[in-house]
């Protein structure tokens, strides 16, 4: 036999967990919708020409080096409008990184891991340490990416 106080604690923690699952179920949303918006301004002009022509030059350039710069800049004007419009990239915010949204972070973080496997030498452990550098990322968020990315399994035979 449980008591009352046994009985409405077992009732509060079931109406927690129900609240819990509902904001989980917000963040799923969100993430779901993100999942398939990513990158849709790619597929329309002026996006679709210049990311044909600006990806077949940096397929060819390891990610983080001086020549993968040099073909970023060389795209600037596309590549800055692609920022413009897609809040997953820190260059998005006037803040940089510091403005994102843990949800843009999570889905800044599937496509270093997406981008990497399309890049000579990618790895997923490469997008992490050069871009915690190019971003000024703190140590507290870089473990949190880090922690992220292995519980992912995305570090695994790296």
């Amino acid at each position: 036999m449980t008591d009352d106080a046994t009985t409405l604690s077992r009732q509060e923690t079931l109406t927690h967990i129900a609240s819990v699952q509902t904001r989980m179920e917000q963040a799923i949303d969100d993430l779901k919708a993100r999942a398939n918006r990513h990158d849709l301004s790619k597929l329309k002009e002026p996006e679709l020409s210049g990311f044909a022509h600006a990806k077949q030059r940096l397929a060819g350039a390891v990610y983080g080096t001086p020549g993968y710069q040099a073909l970023l800049d060389e795209h600037r004007p596309i590549i800055q409008q692609h920022y413009a419009v897609n809040d997953h990239h820190p260059e998005h915010y006037r803040e940089g990184i510091d403005g994102m949204s843990l949800l843009s972070v999570l889905e800044m973080l599937c496509d270093w891991k997406a981008a990497g496997e399309r890049t000579k030498d990618g790895s997923m452990a490469r997008s992490l340490k050069v871009n915690i550098v190019r971003f000024g990322i703190d140590e507290q968020l870089a473990g949190l990416l880090l922690n992220t990315a292995s519980a992912l399994g995305w570090l695994e035979g790296e």
